[in-house]
């Protein structure tokens, strides 16, 4: 049987652009599912169980929430972006596997990139297309992509709906930028004892209200499921929906008499400053304003992501 070689035989464009104009028509075909079960258990996505004891453990993504513990805490990031920046998306995701290796399971993260999935050209939603078949961590959301005008909402209300009757099927909820690289152990750490009930999680502002901030900042921050689950059922909130989406976020609270445990972790969560190791503290939460590419390999540099030995021998 012969074999073939991209290198000598390729595919023409013409095949290509089918490919992709079938994956776009099949993500909108499946899109009223996708949006109902978007923590697919087939799904890869990157997730995974943390344990106490070493430093970045982290089992498979084959478990749902349904066979955990009911003791292990569970955590949803969801990384709001946009459809167009598939690069993006694809550092961050290795950024987070990396932090990730088998291991017993304390604490488990699910990471998923959040998107609106109006307006979306057909170039675009034909690689978000793949990327939901091929990793399974898109989470669409049935909104028009904005900034400040309410796909904050959309991602917290959704999510009871989307993840169906279970009573808690996540401790916590983080809604995060694109630009903000996590450090997922240090998180885990400063959640694990946490209150797992009406708790508001980031760096406040003003920074020097430290036990009752009015918001955190949109960098990243984090909600009890009792939360989410208010935020949902709200009218108050489905009225105040739109604004500048961490303020908007904190008003809500504020206005509804809720969040009464406010966990403020400045300044362990804070904007790039430079490559120096001296702008960076080593018990980092989140690195945020990582708009560029280089930002980011400094960053992966400083916490040790990229090492990087020469091949010595090549599989074949």
């Amino acid at each position: 049987m012969a074999s073939y070689s991209y290198l000598t035989t390729r595919p023409s464009y013409s095949l290509i652009s089918l490919i992709l104009l079938l994956s776009f028509a099949l993500l909108c075909v499946s899109f009223p599912a996708y949006l109902q079960n978007p923590l697919n258990p087939a799904a890869a996505g990157v997730r995974g169980c943390f344990t106490a004891t070493t430093n970045d453990a982290v089992a498979p993504a084959a478990a749902t929430t349904d066979d955990q513990d009911p003791e292990q805490l569970r955590i949803l990031v969801g990384v709001h972006t946009v459809a167009r920046k598939h690069a993006r998306q694809h550092l961050i995701r290795m950024a987070y596997a990396l932090q990730q290796t088998p291991g017993p399971s304390a604490a488990r993260v699910d990471v998923r990139f959040v998107l609106c999935a109006r307006p979306m050209p057909p170039e675009h939603g034909a690689f978000v297309a793949l990327e939901a078949r091929a990793h399974g961590d898109m989470l669409l959301l049935d909104c028009a992509e904005n900034a400040e005008d309410g796909k904050t909402y959309s991602y917290f209300a959704a999510l009871p709906a989307m993840l169906g009757e279970r009573e808690r099927p996540y401790d916590y909820v983080m809604k995060v930028d694109d630009d903000t690289y996590l450090r997922l152990e240090a998180l885990v750490e400063t959640l694990r004892d946490a209150p797992r009930e009406d708790m508001y999680y980031g760096v406040g502002l003003p920074f020097m209200h430290r036990e009752r901030p009015r918001f955190m900042l949109g960098m990243g921050y984090v909600l009890s499921w009792d939360l989410v689950q208010w935020i949902a059922a709200s009218d108050m909130v489905k009225r105040e929906a739109k604004g500048v989406e961490d303020v908007t976020t904190g008003n809500w609270l504020n206005m509804g008499n809720k969040a009464k445990n406010r966990v403020n972790i400045y300044p362990r969560m804070y904007d790039y400053k430079s490559a120096e190791a001296e702008d960076f503290l080593e018990n980092t939460v989140g690195l945020h304003q990582l708009k560029e590419d280089l930002k980011w390999a400094h960053t992966l540099e400083h916490f040790n992501a990229t090492r990087l030995e020469p091949s010595s021998k090549l599989n074949i």
